[in-house]
């Protein structure tokens, strides 16, 4: 599933094809996604302008001049592809080519977005996991999708005091802690391994007996390795893509995460080991990492 970082990528490339712009045309080719699209969801959106482009935690949010917004989640394998329709142009740091034959009406094409940019934007997500919904603008925080979620970890919010606070008494891991999506938004996996690393901090250790020494050490890590990755354009291991189609490559910069058995890039460092915790795969360095 797309981390934050790549998350952060596909709205900043849909960005300067869809804020300031209004849906001049949008056309859903099935009738739901992980869910069913809400009643009149193509109407209410076209001729309706983008006021704002945002990311919450893995969702992509865009608030429209008619007090909704709308809101995007990719799922396991989604992407957005963004064409210039009136021939290759730059929009905003990207180069979007010209809309090619049949774009759009692939059998996994599930939502075309077309806007006064001019661009078309192409929804593709062929395990249907993803998701795209409305909702009233002013109670965004109050709806059951984002109501119980966390900080956003790029945010002030986030610092050494918070996180101290939020894992004092915790009996599971810290990197079970760090996933939580009630403490932090949008860390994922890939990201939280990276961070531990930079922290020196093994992802076995409970999250109580991480000191508050230690958390505001991790909270740089965090900060850092995901405003790298975003630099990058996020990790192209599946199917993440940016909305030029090109791959993102902060893969070719992971410390620990799928090295397994490769050596620590520490000089004081040993082998990277690799544990599942919470059916999910965990790397680190056990030497440098305590």
């Amino acid at each position: 599933m797309p981390e934050l970082p790549e998350v952060e990528t596909v709205m900043m490339g849909l960005k300067p094809a869809f804020e300031g712009h209004r849906f001049t045309r949008v056309e859903t080719r099935r009738k739901d996604l992980r869910i069913p699209f809400p009643p009149g969801f193509a109407k209410r959106l076209t001729g309706a302008r983008v006021v704002r482009m945002w990311r919450r935690a893995k969702y992509i949010m865009a608030d429209l001049d008619n007090g909704e917004t709308l809101v995007i989640h990719l799922g396991m394998s989604g992407s957005m592809s963004v064409y210039a329709t009136g021939g290759r142009a730059k929009l905003g740091t990207y180069y979007y080519e010209r809309s090619p034959e049949g774009a759009g009406t692939a059998a996994h094409d599930h939502v075309v977005f077309e806007t006064d940019a001019p661009a078309k934007v192409v929804f593709n997500d062929h395990r249907r996991f993803g998701l795209m919904t409305l909702i009233d603008t002013a109670r965004v925080d109050e709806h059951k999708l984002f109501k119980d979620v966390g900080v956003e970890p790029l945010s002030k919010d986030l610092d050494g005091a918070f996180l101290a606070a939020a894992l004092k008494g915790k009996k599971t891991p810290i990197k079970s802690a760090l996933l939580d999506q009630r403490i932090i938004a949008g860390l994922g996996n890939i990201y939280v391994c990276e961070a531990l690393w930079r922290a020196r901090v093994s992802p076995r250790r409970l999250a109580r007996r991480v000191k508050p020494a230690e958390t505001a050490v991790l909270v740089d890590a965090i900060k850092e390795v995901l405003a790298e990755a975003v630099k990058a354009g996020g990790s192209s291991l599946r199917d993440h893509k940016r909305t030029d189609g090109e791959l993102g490559y902060f893969q070719h910069h992971f410390c620990v995460y799928d090295r397994a058995n490769k050596l620590c890039k520490r000089k004081d460092g040993g082998t990277i080991r690799r544990i599942v915790q919470s059916g999910r795969s965990s790397f680190y360095c056990p030497v440098c990492q305590k």
